[in-house]
This record gives structure tokens, C-alpha cells and sequence, in this order.
């Protein structure tokens, strides 16, 4: 995955090769980012000012085909949890729903979503990845105490306000480390961080990512093929994402 370096304003302390685009409050990150992604390059995080939703995505211009380079989500799961775990109050865990939702201390926090190019087959190098974040920044109130039982935000877990910008610094920073690692020592290192974040069902229960990013698990004692759960279609449904809300689901 590659960078290219912009001379922009920013109000956000991004680490160079990273172009910021501010939206209002109203704006769509994921949409705006796979819009302006073939023109805007990679790098470009594009970031929607809300109170109540910490909302980014940054495009990538990866260097494999789709097939594989859908492996990107995992790098950027990663970073999501590493930025999360750098600002949380102590004693507190940041784990994974496969494959793309993101708990805090066991309550629904948000998650993320992945773009690409839909004229582009899957043995071709797409012109670009859009990696879309939605998290629950404060509680919101047309959300009914019932329906937002399940779920989360980072003002209701001790988090600070300020920290929300934070957080999009942050990972910044830490997609950068994910993908050095991922160059430096293969994407096998992304996918330990990731597996390490997911929930075991059953002990001894041995968990790979293959290189079309679908989820192999092998049980203790099977001698048959591991089961796969395939990564595009969950992807497409989006478990935890609420699309009239724009955010996280509640229940």
C-alpha cells in the first residue's frame, strides 16, 4: 500500500503522506471517500465533524488484486483497536465481531466498512480501497434506553470529548505501523493482531485468514477440511451497521 503527500490546512495532526477532507456534520465519510478516491489518491482521510459519531475513512491504493487486498480491512481493524486501546481508561478491551465490528468492554462501539472499485475483478489491482470507521462518540438521544442497551460510546466509557480527534490521530499513526509490518514480515503478523481479537467458541479451536481474507477455523481433533466463513458477503451485510442511523446498531 502506498501514500502520496498533499499541502493542505488540516485541523486534525495527521502524520505526513495523509491529505485531510473535512465534511459537515451531514456528510457520509464512506460515500464521500469511494466518490473522490480515483482522483483524490491515496492517503486522503476524509473526516465528518459530529459530536455524537467518530466518523473517518482513508483510501488506499493497493498494490495486489482485489482477491487479496481486501486483506487491508484487517490492517485497518488493527489500527482501529490499537487507537482505541492507546486513549481507553486502564484495565479495558477493545475485540472484534468478525469481521468488521468493534466492541469496548463487550458493548456494540462501531465498526468499519470496506470500498472498491465495482467494475474491478477480482484478479485485477483495484485503482483504490476506501476503509470506512463508525464510532459511538456520545449517547444519542433519539435512540430508546431499551434499543441502546446493548450498545456503547466512548463518553458513557470514561473517554474524554477531546479524545475523539485523538483517535482519528491515532490511527492514523497506527495504519502506517500495520501496513510497515505487514511489508516488513508478511501479512501473517496482521492477521495474529487480528485473530487475537476475535472470540474463541471452543478451546483449542485453531483460526487462520486466507488469502481471499474469508476466516478458516479448525477444530481440536478434526481431521476434515476448517470451516470457512467467507469475507465478501459479510462484508455486504454489514451485521452491525444501521444504515438509517448511519452508525452502530442498538440491540
Amino acid at each position: 500500500m502506498t501514500s502520496r503527500l498533499k499541502d493542505v490546512e488540516q485541523t486534525l495532526d495527521l502524520p505526513p503522506g495523509y491529505t485531510l477532507v473535512a465534511l459537515r456534520e451531514l456528510g457520509d465519510a464512506f460515500a464521500h471517500g469511494c466518490a473522490i478516491a480515483a482522483e483524490a489518491g491515496a492517503g486522503t482521510l476524509v473526516w465528518v465533524r459530529r459530536y455524537d459519531l467518530v466518523e473517518f475513512a482513508v483510501v488506499l491504493e493497493p498494490d495486489e488484486p482485489l482477491e487479496s487486498a481486501r486483506r487491508g480491512l484487517f490492517a485497518g481493524m488493527n489500527a482501529v483497536a490499537d487507537a482505541i486501546a492507546a486513549h481507553c481508561p486502564p484495565e479495558r478491551e477493545v475485540n472484534f465481531d468478525w469481521p468488521d465490528a468493534v466492541r469496548f468492554d463487550g458493548g456494540l462501539l462501531g465498526g468499519a466498512r470496506l470500498g472498491w472499485p465495482e467494475d474491478c475483478a477480482e484478479d485485477e489491482v483495484p485503482a483504490w480501497l476506501v476503509f470506512g470507521v463508525i464510532l459511538r462518540a456520545a449517547d444519542m438521544a433519539h435512540v430508546e434506553e431499551l434499543q441502546a442497551a446493548s450498545g456503547v460510546s466512548l463518553l458513557s466509557e470514561g473517554f474524554e470529548m477531546i479524545d475523539t480527534d485523538a483517535i482519528i490521530e491515532s490511527f492514523a499513526r497506527h495504519l502506517m505501523t500495520a501496513f510497515d509490518q505487514w511489508n516488513e514480515r508478511g501479512f501473517e503478523a496482521i492477521a495474529r493482531d487480528y485473530l487475537a481479537r476475535l472470540p474463541k467458541h471452543k478451546a483449542g479451536e485453531r483460526r487462520t485468514i486466507d488469502r481471499n481474507g474469508d476466516l478458516l477455523v479448525a477444530l481440536p481433533g478434526s481431521g476434515g477440511p476448517p470451516g470457512r466463513t467467507g469475507l465478501v458477503d459479510a462484508l455486504v451485510k454489514a451485521a452491525w451497521y444501521d444504515p438509517q442511523a448511519r452508525g452502530p446498531k442498538f440491540g
